[in-house]
């Protein structure tokens, strides 16, 4: 096969998109022909067409996963491109935007040949826009060698324990919540790990209420599993709508307990390596973190990220590829 994975944002920022592409171009490039478009050439059909591709990848929703949609029946010769273009390319989306209009839009108007929702629960959304398109349930994936809990740390300066959130500071992924958690508590720091607009809020937050006990970071995604290694706890209390959350997956493998949010994706992706709970009441919060920070997770966690792993992720992308190609 030929593949096309179509991201503006591709090396220039860490996201969760940037590192799904990654992990999963790396692993089928070693029996498939791979590219990744970047920058201005991610939105450029021309570079697509010319590229005859079997699989086209868009990661950048809206208005990229329509053209590219629309594009694929473009065929025979056109004078204008200077070309002659093959037959047209299957288009596979992924659910990296969460449930609500982005993906709404790549569903129903871009109407993909398959949709990959990223847990059970979204598959079943999906499949309500779904009209013409397959929609198939593949999660995220982990790469078990780099996350785990043997390897170099780092030395943090704050009072142990230390409980760890990670992800941009925006208000969707409410850090604040953990500091007004932890700040009902006896003991824990509370390190969060992102960069944002409202990190100056944040810190002024923390200085409030937890003094010392509190620091901000922004670490290179290479430069995490030194930082999972170095804490006691993770968290992350982000909204509902949250697509799926490769940091939780990050943090089983490095063999962390998780307190999260209680809703259908976080059951899925934490089983039982975590505590589940209403993350909106500060005081049942604090209990759950502490409650965690006495339990060892190492053997729960590993187990629940070994369900996650890459080489499996990888052969169900493959997979579903071949089936959607014609025989």
């Amino acid at each position: 096969m030929k593949i096309l994975f179509l991201n503006r944002y591709q090396s220039r920022i860490e996201r969760g998109a940037e590192s799904f592409i990654g992990e999963l171009s790396s692993r089928l490039s070693l029996k498939h022909s791979v590219d990744i478009f970047s920058d201005n050439k991610a939105d450029s059909l021309k570079a697509v067409l010319k590229g005859k591709y079997d699989i086209v990848v868009p990661v950048n929703g809206r208005w990229q996963s329509l053209k590219v949609s629309l594009a694929k029946y473009i065929g025979g010769y056109k004078q204008s491109l200077n070309f002659s273009l093959r037959s047209k390319y299957k288009v596979l989306i992924t659910g990296h935007s969460g449930q609500g209009w982005d993906d709404i839009w790549n569903i129903a108007v871009a109407k993909p040949d398959v949709f990959v929702a990223l847990t059970d629960n979204m598959a079943a959304w999906a499949r309500k826009w779904a009209w013409g398109s397959r929609v198939v349930k593949i999660p995220n994936g982990i790469d078990l060698s780099k996350f785990s809990p043997r390897g170099e740390k780092i030395y943090l300066d704050l009072p142990r324990p230390i409980i760890l959130s990670c992800g941009a500071l925006v208000w969707y992924k409410h850090h604040e919540k953990v500091i007004d958690a932890v700040s009902k508590m006896d003991e824990g720091s509370v390190l969060i790990v992102g960069e944002g607009r409202l990190k100056d809020e944040l810190i002024k937050r923390a200085n409030e209420t937890l003094s010392k006990r509190f620091m901000i970071l922004n670490v290179k995604h290479e430069d995490m599993p030194k930082i999972y290694r170095s804490v006691d706890l993770f968290t992350l209390p982000s909204w509902d709508r949250e697509a799926f959350g490769i940091v939780y997956l990050e943090a089983l493998a490095s063999g962390l307990g998780i307190v999260a949010p209680d809703d259908a994706t976080r059951r899925e992706i934490i089983g039982e390596a975590g505590i589940l709970i209403n993350e909106k009441d500060s005081l049942i919060y604090a209990k759950a973190l502490g409650q965690a920070l006495r339990m060892n997770w190492e053997n729960k966690a590993r187990l629940q990220a070994e369900k996650f792993s890459w080489e499996k992720i990888a052969r169900q992308y493959e997979q579903i590829m071949m089936e959607i190609l014609p025989k």
